[in-house]
């Protein structure tokens, strides 16, 4: 089987990742302000969107094809996804996920930037929603 390989997306190849949401009916959708990245394995397997924000970044779109779940793509994308990011990285997720983004160096409710907290404020009003942090790593 052929290994797994973890890049920034070409812009030129931007549909296909659309195309990979959905194929798997997801809502999620590539940001084109955003850098995108994958997992393939001929095909793309994983992706999510590192979007630049004030003072930092915005981790969105995080999605792992059915098959390839629980064998650590997700983990190994976001770490290549963030090596070198000197800023801090901030996600919203579900609260059942908080432990899997503990184990990744994210931490529960940290300080947003304004305009971070108010999104995430109206997306919780819809479902449910935490916020989740990881600092830049000091060399």
């Amino acid at each position: 089987m052929p290994e797994i390989h973890y890049a920034a997306l070409e812009e030129s190849l931007w549909p296909l990742m659309n195309k990979f949401y959905r194929a798997h009916q997801s809502s999620m959708k590539a940001v084109r302000d955003a850098q995108l990245w994958v997992a393939r394995r001929d095909e793309i397997v994983a992706a999510l969107c590192l979007r630049p924000v004030s003072g930092g970044h915005w981790l969105t779109g995080l999605f792992v094809a059915p098959a390839y779940r629980v064998q650590g793509v997700a983990a190994r994308l976001i770490a290549e996804a963030v090596n070198g990011v000197n800023e801090p990285v901030w996600l919203f997720c579900h609260p059942d996920l908080r432990g899997f983004y503990e184990r990744r160096g994210f931490s529960f409710d940290p300080e947003l930037p304004y305009a971070m907290a108010e999104r995430l404020s109206r997306y919780a009003r819809s479902k449910p929603m935490i916020a989740m942090g990881l600092e830049p790593s000091k060399p």
